[in-house]
């Protein structure tokens, strides 16, 4: 008896010995000696809110911007005399006049974002462990459509034939870019000249240049589409009268890939977005846009984009208004995209092509910031928070419980940082 006593002593003697080294572990700061905020990162993230704080004073035509509970967070709020239109079609409820955003995920994101590439090659889902048996045929061939593909295999060779080995566009490979959105707001300025002189214009779906060329331009690099867009392609490409408009589909499946190749004479060249998930804050072909722009050139300016006062709907400058747009939601990211130094938004209320966006964190100040936000972000993977809680291209063994606001980079990493990345993430599959 004395001995089944000595053992259960020893057992829970040895239990609570592991716990304790456990916390001490844990507790122990060298164990996070590279993930530590310095007093020098602390005041980056202070300096960045602030900073931020009066960008959205001076420049966001009435939004206020007003700091959280951390360094990181910070609610961007409308005027309360601001009376919203839009309605969520499944809840009836108005849309609100206040949102919350993550500073710090935001600047990692988006550094992130520039620093690589947004097209989807051979080379970046051979680098992914089962990457054409498993990323690329869930996420081309979605829904029911897959039953469509009988033969997996010949799917995934249909599907080579319009990836790149290689990214087509590097990092900051052009100068100065437009991305040009639908809103019906473009017909109230003569902005055509002015989108013209840019190196490389950027457009999304079926959107046309013909007849609205004073206010939209007639130039077009490139053109952003979405699903939709992409089952019509055909007449899509009657949209570019010469023909050499890249087209880059955000979302596809087999059946309009083999349309592509072998049915349509397209000369124009096709590709695949790759794409980050930047969650419901925001949605949409439009920062799908400013998100391949960001990847691609040096300066990215907005067109077209329903981010002034006193707006009715999201109304289209070539069409019929069209049901499920966020306009304050929307416009409340766009603004914080400005005051983070990654776009210069052009409207009615900010027609000149000389405006200066005053107040915008420096560059040091958003270098320094980005160090801390991704030491804050590496810190919360080490302790199994997963701020790349959305990372749908990495499997982890263990299931982690993801916090309600992670919304990190999901579907994008640069080529080259696959290695790092399973350093600093051991547990990623």
């Amino acid at each position: 008896m004395r001995l089944l006593q000595l053992g259960l002593l020893l057992s829970l003697a040895s239990g609570f010995a592991a716990i304790i080294i456990y916390i001490t572990g844990v507790s122990n700061p060298s164990v996070y000696e590279n993930y530590q905020l310095t007093d020098e990162d602390v005041e980056a993230l202070i300096s960045l809110r602030n900073s931020f704080q009066q960008c959205v004073s001076a420049n966001g035509l009435g939004l206020k911007a007003v700091g959280g509970r951390d360094y990181c967070q910070i609610t961007i709020n409308f005027p309360s005399d601001t009376i919203p239109k839009w309605r969520d079609p499944k809840t009836g409820e108005l849309e609100a006049l206040s949102f919350d955003f993550n500073l710090c995920e935001a600047v990692a994101t988006w550094e992130q974002v520039r620093n690589s590439t947004t097209i989807l090659t051979k080379e970046f889902i051979d680098s992914l462990p089962n990457g054409w048996e498993e990323y690329a045929w869930q996420r081309i061939n979605k829904g029911v459509l897959l039953n469509r593909c009988e033969n997996k295999t010949l799917c995934m060779e249909k599907l080579s034939l319009v990836l790149p080995e290689t990214p087509p566009y590097t990092p900051r490979q052009f100068g100065r870019c437009a991305v040009i959105g639908n809103s019906g707001d473009l017909l109230k300025t003569k902005f055509g000249k002015e989108i013209d002189g840019y190196d490389a214009v950027i457009r999304e779906n079926g959107a046309p240049t013909e007849n609205y060329t004073d206010y939209v331009g007639k130039k077009s690099t490139f053109r952003l589409l979405n699903r939709g867009s992409a089952k019509a392609l055909d007449k899509v490409v009657e949209l570019d009268e010469q023909r050499k408009e890249v087209l880059i589909v955000k979302t596809t499946i087999h059946d309009i890939m083999s349309k592509m190749i072998r049915e349509l004479p397209i000369k124009n060249p096709v590709y695949l977005m790759l794409g980050a998930s930047f969650g419901s804050a925001a949605k949409g072909t439009g920062l799908k846009a400013l998100e391949f722009a960001l990847s691609i050139c040096e300066s990215v300016d907005m067109y077209g984009f329903t981010v002034d006062p006193g707006y009715k709907e999201w109304t289209r400058y070539f069409s019929e208004s069209r049901k499920g747009h966020t306009p304050l939601h929307g416009r409340a990211y766009y603004q914080m995209m400005e005051c983070l130094g990654l776009i210069r938004i052009h409207s009615p209320m900010r027609a000149d092509p000389n405006r200066v966006v005053k107040s915008v964190p420096s560059h040091h100040i958003i270098s320094a910031a980005r160090i801390a936000s991704e030491k804050l972000l590496r810190r919360h993977s080490h302790l199994h928070i997963r701020p790349l809680s959305n990372f749908s291209l990495i499997k982890f063994r263990r299931k982690f419980h993801a916090p309600a606001r992670a919304t990190l980079v999901s579907q994008i990493l640069p080529h080259t940082a696959y290695t790092t990345f399973h350093l600093l993430y051991p547990h990623a599959n």
